[in-house]
């Protein structure tokens, strides 16, 4: 299912000041899609480590309108044009945005979501890191994939709770033990 025309006003305007990079919105937009269709079914409350401009928690948030989207980025101005996008988008009740930095986050909510997701956070290790404290027993992790599938880009061994792994399209989804 496409996006919305709201939503697509938003990311545009995200990418006009410089919150998503200059490649085609058409592409960011369909390799956000390849999250959602890794998401689970059902309601669950997910976070978006280091949203920049909305990619992918806000295309989750807009085609998964059953979950809880926590967008987390320690730029405040990011957070203020996403804040805004939330509010024009009428999606208050169900995604938030915080300004703080992933370590706190990891910190003070500990295992506090169902999933967390990851497009271009950080070095693959500190990302798998920061989402594995996350995200509950049983949960999952979906991270972006380069072009070339390379599994020593990932720490070994995976964290202690880590379950394994899988490819999904462009991301790839960590298990977290149940």
């Amino acid at each position: 299912m496409p996006v919305s025309e709201a939503l697509r006003v938003v990311l545009t305007e995200a990418q006009r000041i410089g919150a998503i990079g200059p490649s085609s919105l058409e592409h960011a937009i369909a390799h956000a899609m390849q999250f959602v269709a890794c998401v689970p079914t059902g309601p669950i409350d997910l976070i978006d480590l280091g949203s920049g401009g909305g990619l992918p928690g806000l295309v989750i948030a807009d085609q998964r309108p059953e979950c809880a989207v926590t967008l987390v980025d320690r730029r405040q101005s990011r957070v203020d044009q996403l804040t805004r996008a939330i509010r024009s988008l009428g999606w208050g009740d169900r995604v938030v945005a915080l300004c703080e930095d992933m370590g706190a986050v990891a910190a003070t909510r500990p295992r506090a979501f169902d999933v967390a997701t990851g497009r271009g956070f950080g070095p693959p290790a500190l990302t798998l890191q920061y989402a594995a404290a996350c995200v509950r027993n049983g949960g999952s992790i979906i991270i972006s994939e380069p072009p070339d599938d390379r599994p020593e880009r990932w720490p070994s061994p995976l964290p202690d709770r880590i379950d394994g792994s899988e490819r999904c399209g462009g991301v790839r989804v960590f298990h977290v033990k149940p």
